[in-house]
């Protein structure tokens, strides 16, 4: 069957499709209905079906190569290695499971995970998804405020930390940012356990804090069952920024992702048991739970957990990898790649990378020049795909699993099977002909493995994503595309307040109530600016209540850093704006609507566009004064 036929069965004929796919996977019972699209946009797959992801991902490969690598952990920050085989995965993910229940978790509790790239994160994930629990990772670099919302949102029954994680030999303390979010938020845990690494010292809170080292001696011989699972019960909860302050939970059930990572694995990503995959992401983000934890390992695949920067102690560290552990496939960001590109290619080129075929990208936008470099020095194809924290999988890629069809220089590619996508005039909501610029949009049902809903708030799931248009009900990426005489799809940015850097996506919204707690902030705009690196940066523009400190170049530079300071500690160091430039006058319409799109187009030195509504056209020319000053 080539793709054409594949991708059309599809969409045409879901229930038969998703039916042949769902054999990837083991089912404990099986399940009565393909898809319920009885109440749109709701949709729920598998109905009635039951299986577990940590069985899945872990015990189905025991008995058949249970010796094998399965996860794989490097850090360059410790200058530690483990392997542990399928065999000794399951008995870490029972042993961190035996610890959970003993703390009061049980089935449809959720546990927030805030951890960096070592072991234990991936037992954690595991063994909640082993007895039932859901989890919600939260980015180890994200600062005390932002864990707090999601603490808030979670309301986690146990939350599971460390002393500190390391980055570029700095060490990062977790304990006193997670103390601090935990005073912040009216919910409080009933339990934190902590794996000390010996990092930094922590202050215990007694009668609520555990030491993982301790309860594991426990439960050594621990052996817990898992808990079998409708397919539509929520698997875990990842936090994505919005447009507004308030972050949304984007919710995942278990057996339609569990389909749709085994499908993706074997046609997207040619994964085969046995072999080894390597994605550079963080379990904080989307990527890390689909294509470090769960995908390969249901593939029967090893998968590499690593800890430290790309360029750390050398630029050939990744390179020494593949080539230890005999990597096939790797995954990794458009930004990483240009980070290397800056190097000499000797450090690619001294080790035996033979073993890898074939490289992927997402995240971010990537350009002809980096796509071309990486592909000419490694000697293996390079496929770039598009996809979002709320669809878990690829939406745009090329499937050489199923035909070995050509790439397109900056374009993700084609629809992925499953996904009927659309770009829309933002205006009329007509669909737009070839080359024509609009929204890129899905029509319902989402395909498996997508968000299920906004973790506690169905309406906010609607009204954010399904009621964009008046034309039709359809899923708004929030992206900008367009799509060629041949069917590929090119990505051109973001329609609304989030912004894209180095493939984390951030709301300016949040950026913006940070930059406002500091006191001497009267009014401030954050914008998106393209970055040749990073894809995008976040660009401040504040109006201060008292300007006689930012007189001088040194009080400018001194209340930039302030400000700067100021986002670090709510936010964490991502967020953090490239710049912060002080203004009198921001512009806005007559009805007092930021224009951020003109503000964002003077950035990057663009025509602002149509500007009859404006109130005050000085506020433009005062911002490019301040761009060339």
């Amino acid at each position: 069957m080539n793709y054409a036929e594949f991708y059309k069965q599809s969409v045409e004929d879901p229930q038969t499709f998703w039916a042949k796919q769902a054999e990837l996977i083991d089912w404990h019972q099986p399940y009565t209905q393909v898809l319920d699209y009885s109440n749109p946009p709701f949709a729920r797959w598998f109905v009635d079906g039951q299986t577990n992801l940590c069985f899945n991902a872990v015990d189905r490969w025991v008995d058949k190569q249970g010796d094998q690598p399965a996860l794989i952990t490097v850090s360059t920050e410790t200058n530690t290695e483990k392997v542990y085989s399928f065999r000794e995965l399951q008995r870490e993910v029972q042993r961190m499971a035996a610890v959970m229940q003993s703390l009061g978790v049980g089935k449809g509790d959720r546990v927030l995970i805030y951890m960096p790239m070592i072991a234990e994160a991936a037992f954690a994930m595991l063994a909640c998804a082993r007895i039932g629990a859901i989890h919600s990772v939260v980015f180890g670099g994200f600062a005390s405020n932002s864990l707090a919302t999601r603490i808030t949102d979670a309301r986690p029954t146990l939350i599971i930390s460390v002393d500190a994680g390391s980055r570029g030999g700095k060490r990062v303390p977790y304990k006193p940012l997670l103390d601090a979010a935990i005073a912040m938020s009216p919910h409080k845990p009933q339990r934190v356990l902590l794996v000390d690494r010996g990092l930094v010292a922590m202050d215990w809170v007694a009668g609520r804090d555990v030491d993982y080292a301790a309860a594991r001696g426990q439960n050594m011989e621990a052996h817990v069952p898992v808990t079998w699972l409708e397919s539509n019960e929520a698997s875990y909860i990842l936090y994505t920024s919005g447009t507004t302050g308030h972050p949304k939970g984007v919710q995942r059930d278990v057996g339609g992702y569990a389909v749709a990572l085994a499908s993706s694995m074997q046609h997207i990503y040619c994964g085969r048991a046995g072999e080894t995959y390597f994605s550079t992401s963080d379990i904080g983000w989307v990527v890390g739970h689909s294509y470090i934890v769960y995908g390969p390992l249901i593939a029967g695949m090893a998968t590499i957990m690593y800890e430290g920067l790309p360029v750390a102690p050398d630029a050939g560290i990744w390179w020494s990898i593949v080539e230890k552990y005999k990597v096939t496939r790797m995954f990794t960001a458009p930004t990483a790649v240009r980070v290397l590109k800056k190097y000499p290619t000797e450090f690619m080129h001294q080790y035996d990378l033979s073993s890898l075929k074939t490289l992927y990208l997402a995240g971010e936008p990537l350009d002809e020049t980096t796509s071309h470099w990486i592909s000419s020095e490694l000697g293996v194809p390079v496929i770039d795909n598009y996809w979002q924290t709320e669809t878990g999988w690829p939406i745009l890629t090329i499937a050489k699993g199923v035909e070995d069809l050509p790439t397109k220089l900056g374009s993700p590619g084609i629809p992925v099977y499953g996904y009927k996508i659309k770009i829309l005039n933002e205006t009329s909501g007509e669909i737009c002909g070839a080359n024509e610029k609009g929204v890129v949009v899905i029509e319902g049902p989402l395909p498996p493995g997508c968000m299920q809903t906004v973790y506690g708030d169905d309406s906010r799931f609607v009204k954010t994503y399904w009621n964009n248009f008046r034309t039709e009900q359809v899923y708004s990426t929030f992206d900008w595309g367009i799509r060629d005489a041949d069917g590929y799809y090119f990505i051109l940015g973001r329609t609304d307040d989030v912004i894209n850097v180095a493939g984390h996506r951030l709301g300016t919204r949040e950026i913006e109530e940070s930059i406002s707690s500091h006191g001497n902030v009267a009014e401030v705009a954050v914008v998106g600016v393209e970055d040749k690196l990073k894809g995008q940066v976040a660009v401040a523009f504040v109006i201060l209540k008292n300007a006689n400190p930012v007189a001088t170049a040194e009080g400018k530079l001194a209340m930039e850093k302030e400000i700067m300071a100021v986002v670090d500690k709510h936010l964490g160091a991502l967020a953090r704006p490239a710049r912060v430039h002080f203004v009198a006058l921001l512009p806005k319409t007559r009805s007092g609507k930021l224009l951020r799109r003109s503000l964002q187009a003077i950035c990057e030195g663009r025509d602002p566009g149509e500007l009859t509504t404006i109130e005050d056209p000085a506020s433009l020319d005062q911002i490019r004064a301040v761009l060339q000053g």
